[in-house]
């Protein structure tokens, strides 16, 4: 999927392409977020949807991932890159995954910052503010 603004997002898999994953998670994670390495990784990479973004020069810049139970995490994109439609980009490839797959909702877990972003997307959100990894979250669904 190509865009006019100098960006693409591709299906990826954590097994050809963990390298990237990898890195842009720990940026963004691990080293903005001051999310424990420890809570990073887990047995749903090798199983789940990967989508990674790239700029016009073939640099990786965000990433998402779709798992089998229809819910969509790890979205992430470099700080030089946020607010220019990659995220969006990101969460519409998911979304368009899940639907070819027959999925009728999609969950994901908002940081409460992002809750915005998410609605703009058909996301609605549902419960009360809890903490993951020290950051506050909220849940939210999208019917499909």
């Amino acid at each position: 999927m190509s865009s006019p603004t100098g960006f693409s997002v591709r299906a990826a898999t954590w097994q050809r392409d963990m390298a990237l994953l990898q890195n842009l998670r720990r940026t963004v994670f691990i080293q903005e977020q001051q999310v424990p390495e420890s809570l990073e990784w887990d047995e749903f990479d090798v199983v789940s949807q990967h989508a990674l973004a790239f700029d016009a020069h073939g640099q990786a810049i965000g990433t998402g991932r779709l798992l089998p139970d229809g819910h969509i995490g790890r979205m992430a994109v470099l700080h030089g890159w946020r607010s220019r439609g990659i995220g969006g980009a990101i969460l519409g490839f998911l979304v368009d995954c899940a639907r070819r797959r027959g999925d009728t909702v999609l969950h994901l877990n908002a940081q409460t910052h992002a809750i915005g972003f998410y609605e703009r997307h058909g996301f609605i959100a549902h419960g009360e503010e809890f903490q993951d990894a020290g950051i506050p979250h909220r849940h939210m669904t999208r019917k499909l």
